[in-house]
């Protein structure tokens, strides 16, 4: 009689057997299931009221999952498992967790309005992650719409639900009131709705910095990473601001760019 099930291939027929896989092969998944760890121990801080180190571990979850498939490609390791791994990670990292961190700080005085909130949130995340692994592979859109997302994306959704712990963290007066939580509940609502509209984001990939200033550029972006390790929620707060202030200036040049190209149609969902 035979095995009732088939051996395991992480990386489908034709592919290394496990005790060949590199460790190239091995790091990207690596980099995922930490990502997967931090973002569920921030849960855990946040419900023993460790809401400082919540967040750190929240965002820490948010960018190790920004840069495990970067780094899968950049390695030469892109496997259907590390893409499957990835795209429940993300679901975790930017989607429930930081739903439940900020509904353990603040969301649940808000009572039953407050938990729906991060239902949405969550649920919002889950579909904006699902139609972009649906459209990734399309390639009827014209090649100038790539430049923008569809939506605010998944990681960019996560910092700014959290806006409402930024400002605690500042003490500047604000307390998690029940007035607070159902201002934070209409606020989370709105990221839900901005995460699954047909809003054009743009996203920066097609930037080319000239040679000249490529020195000014890392200077910028090491005083931005200072900023953000001397004053973390001063940098955020700044950084959630710019961004929300950003998005109509993209849809701007977005349909100045769709008049002089001549479309009509939305932006395809490949960011």
């Amino acid at each position: 009689m035979g095995a009732p099930f088939k051996k395991f291939e992480a990386h489908a027929s034709g592919g290394p057997r496990i005790r060949e896989i590199p460790m190239r092969m091995v790091l990207p998944n690596l980099v995922t299931v930490l990502a997967i760890c931090a973002g569920l121990s921030g849960i855990r801080f946040a419900f023993e009221n460790r809401f400082e180190i919540a967040v750190v571990m929240v965002l820490l979850a948010a960018f190790l999952d920004g840069i495990d498939g970067r780094l899968a490609r950049m390695l030469k390791a892109t496997s259907k498992f590390g893409a499957q791994m990835d795209s429940l990670a993300d679901i975790v990292n930017f989607g429930v967790a930081p739903a439940l961190v900020l509904y353990a700080f603040l969301l649940d005085r808000a009572g039953s309005p407050g938990w729906i909130a991060a239902l949405l949130f969550t649920i919002a995340c889950g579909m904006r992650l699902a139609r972009f692994n649906v459209l990734a592979d399309d390639t009827d859109q014209p090649a100038w719409q790539t430049e923008y997302f569809v939506g605010v994306p998944a990681p960019a959704g996560a910092v700014l639900v959290m806006l409402p712990l930024y400002l605690y963290f500042l003490r500047l007066g604000l307390e998690p009131t029940r007035p607070a939580a159902f201002i934070a509940t209409g606020f989370t609502v709105l990221i839900a709705f901005l995460l699954v509209s047909r809003l054009p984001v743009y996203s920066g990939k097609s930037i080319k910095v000239p040679g000249d200033r490529v020195l000014p550029v890392i200077l910028g972006v090491v005083l931005y990473i200072l900023l953000l390790m001397t004053y973390p929620w001063y940098t955020l707060t700044a950084s959630v601001a710019g961004y929300l202030l950003f998005l109509p200036f993209s849809v701007r040049a977005y349909s100045k760019r769709a008049k002089l190209e001549g479309e009509k149609v939305p932006p395809s969902d490949i960011g």
